[in-house]
């Protein structure tokens, strides 16, 4: 798998469309449409539905209705295809097979039986936010262990790290460090049923779309380290920028049960909201009015950006673009 080519700033949207879209997406999106289109760059649409069953393709039809709604407007991927696909990770798994292959020929891939019991025990390493370290139950099987095992269970895979920190600079939360094997673990390449990884088929996907910069939600800053060392172990080019936001999940609760009823239908819904969210600049606003200060004061080429940096920018681009 080769890296895509990079044209100026090119951002992604690339959620896991498991229900409708909700005030993370709608962020994320903004903020990630907004910080490549004020350098002239692109901005990609991938659809990470790993778990098929979990994301049926309806959601991810309905998500891009309700961003074209918004006038968040993609340059490649989703339904409209482009020069990378395919754009919908569920249809990759031979993508990402090609980068599994060299990680186990390097040695650092093995079988794992641990059931998610054992995995969440007492006893288990957590990090503070109740995540799992591995302590490398299954680092160290032998081949007779390992055959053995089988015949009661198939496993899944896991990469193994070394006992390395990794440092890094995020657009908003500053310098952040993470020692692989402490704080991370060895983690999942693929499950127990075939279907390959998160961290992998970011990692893959990102690089052949050529992304520089990504924008996703606070909960996934400790995939960061993970992500980089898959890069260095590939030769893949890893974004300039990861820029974190933290949107309580309380908040985006309340606000999006207010805006979407049962089994109301987006159209319904449009109906009666279309006069405040009908375009870009009304969905900044909104984002701006919830999600407070701390998540949009993001760093881009140097600069702090407030609320009213960026409604000042979407004023003028989704005004431009949308008329």
């Amino acid at each position: 798998m080769e890296a895509g080519p990079v044209s100026a700033a090119v951002g992604r949207f690339a959620p896991s469309p498991s229900g409708r879209l909700h005030l993370g997406n709608l962020a994320c999106s903004l903020l990630a449409w907004l910080s490549a289109k004020r350098q002239g760059g692109r901005i990609v649409l991938r659809i990470e539905d790993l778990d098929a069953e979990r994301c049926p393709r309806r959601y991810a039809d309905q998500l891009e209705e309700d961003l074209a709604w918004l006038g968040l407007v993609w340059d490649e991927g989703g339904s409209r295809g482009g020069p990378h696909p395919p754009y919908y990770q569920s249809e990759c798994s031979g993508i990402y097979a090609e980068s599994y292959r060299k990680l186990e020929a390097m040695g650092l891939v093995y079988p794992c039986f641990c059931s998610r019991s054992q995995l969440h025990a007492a006893s288990a390493p957590h990090t503070s936010d109740g995540n799992v370290i591995y302590p490398g139950t299954c680092r160290g099987l032998t081949a007779a262990e390992i055959a053995e095992k089988r015949k009661k269970k198939a496993p899944a895979y896991r990469l193994m790290v070394p006992d390395e920190d990794v440092t890094f600079t995020d657009g908003c939360m500053g310098v952040h460090t993470e020692n692989l094997l402490h704080d991370c673990g060895d983690f999942y390449l693929r499950r127990a049923d075939g279907v390959f990884a998160y961290q992998l088929a970011v990692v893959v996907d990102d690089a052949r779309m050529g992304v520089t910069e990504v924008v996703r939600g606070a909960d996934l800053l400790s995939s960061t380290a993970r992500q980089l060392y898959l890069y260095r172990l590939l030769g893949l080019p890893a974004p300039d920028e990861v820029i974190y936001l933290q949107v309580d999940p309380a908040v985006s609760q309340k606000l999006m049960t207010g805006r979407y009823h049962g089994d109301e239908s987006r159209k319904d819904v449009h109906e009666k909201d279309t006069e405040y969210l009908a375009r870009s600049r009304r969905a900044a606003e909104y984002c701006a009015e919830h999600l407070g200060w701390a998540t949009v004061h993001c760093t881009v080429d140097g600069a702090m950006r407030t609320i009213e940096d960026i409604q000042a920018e979407v004023q003028a681009l989704a005004g431009n673009v949308l008329g």
